[in-house]
């Protein structure tokens, strides 16, 4: 029985991903891991990038395979992880995004407030340990990077995890943008541990390098790309007005786990386990149904909206180094309401400023550490002669404007 859940996955990056173990295959093929393969790991990134479906599914076996090789690169260097160690890094680095909403980002904030999915991906794996009689306490508690070994914590959240070294090569992949390609096999081999802290050793200093430049590039180019930054935004005001119609009475056709979160104000204290249990329902085909139904609604904001998206037909954005000059909002916004005959509040929804902000790498937080063959450890911005990584730990932040196109 039990060698039967030692299967393999072929992914397109790694080649052969192996199953370490039954439990490992368990936790796979539980429903609230195979939810995963029906959350896009880009949102809607792919109304940009054509290629860009990859899913959180892919992404979370990835890490896994990517934690494999950590461990075996560590041990190999005389670095004591036990078995039951082992186990736990790989639960936690598997399981280290099952919380994510549908579209992933794009609606963090919009089914539930003030809760972020790793609030919600530590739910799960509570309620996956009691499930599975305690099996999931390590992962847990270096998830949480309770655990006293400091660098378990750090190889599943720091500024050189598993999910970053992972996500970046992925959706460079998938996107097709060749610049965002890291070589993570390489940044893997060259890890190591002095006084229980993840180090890097000085012949691995360029592939940090250029791991952080890959870093910058993905979010202006991919995450950040303006047309990205609007879709995303049109979908978060598609479930704030379908929030509001429903406050008022009116009826929308979606499906149960959507209308419970539509009619039910979700918070951090209320997120209970019946919460968790509708939530674990929700994935990106609900949405997708609801605005394929809504874009024929009655209702002028939540039609044009959802039609935006279905059609992709999306608003104009325009991205500045400077705050958005509120005249020009106001102008588009009256234009708006006196060619429709709609309120200002309806086209708020149409007509908004925001901006976006990008810090490849934050000095002050878990540094990314170069051990040198001295024995001396500095941080990778002391440690490198590129000057322009001193530029990368200083984030940027542009403003955009978004307004309808001359028809709509």
């Amino acid at each position: 029985m039990y060698n039967n859940k030692l299967k393999i996955f072929n992914d397109p990056i790694y080649g052969f991903i192996t199953i370490p173990n039954p439990l490992i295959f368990d936790l796979i093929q539980h429903k609230h891991f195979q939810r995963l393969r029906r959350i896009s790991q880009m949102g809607l990134s792919y109304l940009v990038y054509p290629g860009a479906h990859h899913t959180r599914f892919h992404h979370a076996l990835g890490c896994m395979h990517l934690m494999q090789k950590s461990i075996n690169v560590l041990r190999f260097k005389g670095v004591t992880i036990s078995k039951e160690e082992e186990n736990g890094l790989l639960i936690a680095i598997l399981l280290h995004d099952i919380g994510h909403g549908p579209f992933s980002h794009a609606m963090e904030h919009s089914i539930v407030n003030d809760i972020s999915h790793e609030e919600i991906s530590l739910k799960f794996m509570e309620e996956l340990n009691a499930e599975f009689n305690g099996s999931l306490t390590l992962a847990i508690s270096i998830f949480k990077g309770d655990y006293p070994r400091r660098f378990m914590c750090q190889l599943i959240s720091s500024q050189l995890d598993m999910d970053r070294t992972d996500y970046l090569k992925r959706d460079s992949f998938y996107t097709g943008v060749a610049e965002g390609n890291i070589n993570s096999e390489r940044l893997i081999t060259m890890l190591n541990v002095v006084n229980d802290e993840l180090v890097v050793e000085e012949k691995g200093i360029y592939s940090v390098e250029k791991f952080l430049v890959a870093r910058r590039f993905m979010y202006w180019q991919v995450y950040l790309h303006k047309t990205g930054v609007v879709a995303e935004q049109l979908l978060a005001r598609i479930l704030k007005r379908a929030k509001e119609l429903m406050e008022s009475g009116i009826v929308l056709e979606c499906s149960k786990p959507l209308s419970y979160f539509l009619k039910t104000e979700i918070n951090k204290e209320s997120f209970n386990a019946e919460t968790l249990s509708i939530f674990a329902k929700l994935d990106d085909y609900d949405i997708v149904s609801a605005m394929k139904t809504w874009q024929y609604h009655t209702d002028f904001v939540l039609r044009n909206l959802c039609d935006m998206i279905i059609n992709r037909d999306l608003l104009k954005i325009k991205v500045k180094k400077k705050p958005i000059n509120q005249s020009s909002l106001v102008e588009h916004s009256k234009a708006l309401i006196s060619k429709y005959n709609i309120t200002e509040k309806e086209a708020n929804y149409f007509v908004f400023s925001g901006e976006i902000t990008n810090q490849a790498y934050q000095e002050k937080r878990q540094n990314i550490n170069i051990l040198f063959k001295t024995g001396k450890i500095k941080d990778i911005v002391k440690a490198s002669d590129q000057f322009n990584l001193k530029a990368l730990s200083k984030p940027v932040t542009k403003y955009y404007m978004c307004y309808p196109k001359k028809k709509m």
